[in-house]
């Protein structure tokens, strides 16, 4: 009789996390529903202010700002950051999801629509669902999570195809070699998936690369 006891507690405590998942998406679709079109930045939360990758980040998101293009981040320091200030600054829709952790991740100052998550599979939702673009700065597991996820979905066809730059050709060129003389020497993938990913340094051309493909 005590054993059911705990069978049913563990049940009702799983009914009610389902509740709160919900409610999570639900609050992060009211919150987002009406931004426009969106661009999402994602990078190191450790980069600082005065480093190029960082001033870089923020004057993308500026000038992506002034084209009307809502910017979205994961809301944390670093190039989250960077990119949130340089929307906010110049009069744009400022977006920071962002995700309880134990450590290093705090909210920045410069978002001005800010979403808190506790489940990062909801968060991740959030991030494709409004994305028009990914532009994805140098970081560390939780950008190559986000880049990858999208990958994947693009590949299958789960999500429309959309513009995927990863910015600075130093840092990223080793991944994509390895992805090359691995995955599709291999045949772990396809010839046409390697045209998923860009690899761009130069913001005009950024810029452009998007303003092609994306119709406002």
């Amino acid at each position: 009789m005590e054993k059911q006891f705990i069978i049913d507690d563990i049940k009702l405590g799983e009914s009610w996390r389902l509740f709160r998942i919900m409610g999570e998406f639900v609050d992060g679709v009211e919150a987002l529903h009406d931004i426009g079109p969106a661009i999402n930045f994602f990078g190191s939360a450790r980069v600082q202010p005065e480093d190029p990758i960082y001033q870089k980040a923020e004057l993308l998101a500026r000038r992506f700002a002034m084209l009307n293009f809502a910017i979205i981040t994961g809301g944390g320091g670093g190039i989250m950051e960077a990119a949130n200030k340089g929307a906010s600054e110049a009069g744009g829709v400022s977006v920071g999801l962002n995700i309880l952790l134990p450590h290093e991740q705090k909210p920045n100052i410069h978002a001005n629509i800010t979403q808190e998550f506790k489940y990062f599979f909801v968060r991740k939702l959030m991030f494709v669902k409004y994305a028009m673009a990914y532009i994805i700065f140098p970081g560390g597991f939780g950008t190559l999570d986000e880049l990858f996820e999208a990958v994947t979905l693009i590949q299958t066809h789960r999500i429309k195809p959309f513009p995927l730059i990863l910015v600075g050709s130093d840092y990223w060129s080793g991944l994509i070699k390895w992805i090359k003389t691995h995955l599709l020497q291999e045949k772990m993938i396809s010839p046409e998936d390697i045209d998923i990913i860009q690899v761009l340094d130069d913001p005009d051309v950024i810029v452009k690369s998007i303003q092609k493909l994306v119709i406002l």
